[in-house]
């Protein structure tokens, strides 16, 4: 999907792979009216936004696999308080058995809210306190002080609902062929841990700000609070009670559970190389689960507020866990919905790995969407769409936009390039009486009338707004997306023809594959800086500069353990325009993206473990 957003990072669409399909052969019987829903559910995904009377809006659960590459995905939907289905499409592993309710995937940070509940549940065993200072309660590691937190402690509320101030957002977890470092290593940034340390980036209380790392210290906290395995305490506490008998937060999975697990695959269909990543980072991401479990955890979370369950918490503690505070985030869920008739969701990504799940706190309705591709983001989200539609929930259906007729001379006005922010730019450019728009970066995206002055995508769930102008063209445009409204100036066309030259060169070298003038210069020379921890930060945009700075430790310790430079191999253009290149080491290899301005400075790039050498081919669909 083509957003409006910056990103710093575009996910190469290779040619597609057809995804094998097929329906759990072991799954339950279930009543015609259930097996109806079943099917209206899989027949009915939808983009984010339709069009009103658009006859093919809604798409087959099978096609969008096969278009998205997904392997498998695997729904639970509860309804009247109960699960009333729960199937496996597709397949674990290319080639391999079928996904049944059994298939396990990993949670990614679904982790999260279930290791909340076993915080909170000490919390109310007294062995544990939501306000005090969080280093009363850590005897193995302490959280350093830091003159950015100015004094004020980190407690556990503020670790569970993301207001702690503490860094690192997420973890990319650990190849099988990599070590894996202790908690302590993952806590204190050293090796071979692959994320810098935890630290204040923030005065605790004051700013909403989502961190992996502020629930690293938390499990440090219950590990030592409780002097038990962290596996074995989320066990006790919170999957035995609940029923979870196909969840482990045991990193890597145990053997008896190997049968069951799913294979993770990335965007393009590969698998993931050594198959899933370890995280010691359990309490963040380690949570390996089903759908129907965690549909079982979202029924607790329901009858516990009843007070019909509370195998875990009180009603007491269960509501406060629910109340949304800064962020709309609770004590381990976010919280959404209306005041009146408010859901708890989360999703979570790990390697290969894409999952969400929502339920209502009142009417006891919800579902889970596991999926084992890195893909799975988008199609959890248009599956929750058909859910919410068939089902009747209040939230999560698609946006139903309609379509007005607008003339070609009104629409000629709009055309140009409009500056969003530094660097990123909204070209706006009219073909054969459609409105396209293409951001920096990224790919072209059309646009559709609701007024002379209103324009939508049917991509994503935003608003292009151009006001009128009695002079003329229009003067600027507005970005309506997220709740947030951005304005971008129309550019003299001086530098619209600029920046319309430097597309048009972009066009030129995706249609033939060839890298940028100095790209490969500039990779070879960032790579030497990160060895010495020395990048050179005035030939990197700002935005670059300042993830660079904040990452560098991690960045440099991971450049420095792959050994010694070899090469340097061109594989091709992305279509978000980056170069690819495989740079290659004494002890491994990384992909590395680079996208260089005009001016000759890396506006953005991105490095990971390189999997697949073969060089990139443009999409053909």
């Amino acid at each position: 999907m083509c957003k409006f957003v910056s990103r710093e990072f575009a996910l190469m669409a290779l040619a597609c792979c057809a995804a094998q399909f097929s329906v759990a052969q072991n799954a339950p019987v279930a009543s015609p009216e259930t097996e109806q829903h079943i099917q209206h559910v899989t027949s009915g995904l939808t983009s984010d936004v339709v069009i009103k009377g658009d006859e093919h809006a809604t798409h087959m659960l099978v096609d969008r696999m096969k278009e998205l590459n997904i392997p498998g995905v695997s729904i639970a939907v509860i309804h009247e308080g109960k699960i009333e289905w729960a199937r496996g499409f597709g397949v674990s592993s290319i080639g391999g058995s079928p996904v049944t309710p059994e298939t396990m995937f990993q949670a990614g940070s679904i982790s999260k809210p279930l290791a909340a509940m076993a915080a909170l549940r000490l919390v109310e065993q007294g062995k544990l306190s939501l306000d005090a200072d969080i280093n009363t309660s850590l005897t193995t590691w302490k959280f350093p002080a830091d003159p950015v937190a100015v004094g004020k402690p980190v407690t556990l509320r503020e670790l569970l609902t993301h207001t702690g101030g503490t860094t690192v957002h997420g973890f990319p977890g650990y190849a099988s062929t990599e070590p894996v470092p202790t908690l302590v290593q993952v806590l204190n940034g050293e090796k071979p841990a692959n994320t810098p340390a935890i630290r204040s980036e923030a005065v605790p209380g004051t700013k909403w700000n989502y961190s992996g790392g502020g629930y690293t210290i938390m499990q440090q906290a219950l590990i030592d609070v409780t002097k038990k395995p962290f596996p074995k305490l989320l066990h006790d506490t919170v999957l035995a009670p609940i029923g979870m008998t196909q969840s482990t937060y045991e990193q890597p999975l145990p053997k008896e559970f190997q049968a069951y697990a799913a294979t993770p695959y990335s965007g393009d269909g590969k698998p993931i190389k050594g198959g899933a990543h370890t995280y010691p980072e359990m309490a963040a991401a380690g949570l390996w689960t089903t759908p129907t479990d965690l549909a079982r955890y979202a029924i607790e979370v329901q009858k516990s507020l009843e007070g019909k369950a509370n195998h875990v918490l009180s009603v007491e503690m269960t509501r406060q866990m629910l109340t949304p505070g800064m962020g709309r985030w609770g004590l381990g869920p976010e919280i959404g919905g209306a005041e009146a008739d408010p859901y708890f969701t989360h999703g979570g990504v790990n390697e290969g790995f894409v999952n969400n799940f929502a339920a209502y706190e009142k009417n006891g309705e919800g579902a889970v969407v596991m999926t084992n591709s890195a893909n799975g983001g988008l199609i959890a989200s248009e599956i929750l769409h058909s859910i919410a539609a068939v089902y009747g929930w209040p939230d999560f259906q698609p946006t139903v936009r309609t379509v007005v007729s607008v003339g070609p001379k009104i629409l000629a006005q709009f055309a140009g390039v409009y500056a969003l922010a530094p660097t990123f730019n909204m070209t706006i450019t009219l073909v054969n009486g459609q409105l396209i728009s293409q951001v920096t970066r990224q790919g072209k995206v059309p646009l559709f009338a609701e007024s002379e002055t209103m324009f939508f995508s049917k991509d994503v769930n935003a608003e292009i707004e151009f006001p009128k102008d009695e002079k003329g063209p229009a003067s600027q445009l507005i970005l309506h997306q997220n709740g947030r409204d951005m304005t971008g100036k129309r550019l003299d066309d001086v530098e619209a023809k600029k920046i319309a030259d430097a597309a048009a060169a972009f066009d030129k070298r995706f249609k033939d594959q060839t890298a940028a003038p100095g790209s490969e210069a500039a990779v070879r020379r960032m790579i030497g800086e990160l060895q010495t921890g020395k990048p050179n930060y005035d030939l990197m945009s700002p935005g670059l500069a300042e993830v660079t700075r904040q990452q560098l430790p991690q960045l440099q310790s991971m450049i420095v353990a792959k050994g010694a430079l070899q090469s340097v191999i061109f594989k091709g253009v992305g279509p978000g325009g980056a170069d690819i290149y495989q740079v290659n080491f004494e002890k491994g290899s990384i992909d590395y993206r680079i996208w260089l301005g005009a001016d000759g400075k890396t506006e953005s790039a991105n490095l990971r473990p390189s999997e697949y050498p073969t060089p990139i081919v443009p999409a053909t669909h």
